[in-house]
This record gives structure tokens, C-alpha cells and sequence, in this order.
């Protein structure tokens, strides 16, 4: 098992559960995948280094998770295309 984090900005325009969801629906295919989230950190509403789809913000989430070399990228594969996703980015932290 290695551990990874992935970094998520989320629509600033849409409702808050509808964010929630999205957010849930990212943590249920880490779990999916054979993945063990460990930690979420909620950073919230920020503004963006540069427009991205004409927003200038953001909501931050850093989900920490521990998995097989595998799982990152079914899990990258399916947020790719997911609507409410602006941003992501899953590294493997040094140790």
C-alpha cells in the first residue's frame, strides 16, 4: 500500500450539496478502487490563480488515502470527466 493525496477544486457556483455529493462521490471511488481514506481537509472557498471555465474561485479539498498502485489512476480516469471538478491532482508524497 502506498499512500497518495488528491488535491480537488470544486465549482464555487453550485449549491452546497451538490458539492457534498460530488465530494462523496470522489471519496466512494478511492474506497471503490480498494482505496483507505485516511484524512480530508477542507481548505474552502479561494481564489484561483487564473480564470478556469470564467470562475475566479474555487473550493479546495486535500483527500489523503492509502492504495494499491492501481487505484489512482481508475480513480483519475473517472474524475477527469465528472462536471463540478475544475481541478485535480493526485501525488505520492515523499516520505
Amino acid at each position: 500500500m502506498n499512500k497518495y493525496e488528491l488535491a480537488l477544486v470544486l465549482n464555487a457556483k453550485v449549491e452546497d450539496d451538490v458539492r457534498t455529493a460530488t465530494l462523496e462521490k470522489v471519496k466512494g471511488l478511492v474506497e471503490r478502487f480498494n482505496g483507505t481514506i485516511t484524512n480530508v481537509d477542507e481548505w474552502g472557498k479561494k481564489k484561483l490563480a487564473y480564470e478556469i471555465q470564467k470562475m475566479r474561485e474555487g473550493y479546495y479539498y486535500f483527500i489523503q488515502f492509502d492504495a494499491d498502485a492501481a487505484c489512482p489512476a481508475e480513480v483519475e480516469k473517472r474524475v477527469r470527466i465528472m462536471d463540478n471538478v475544475l481541478r485535480y491532482l493526485i501525488v505520492r508524497p515523499e516520505a
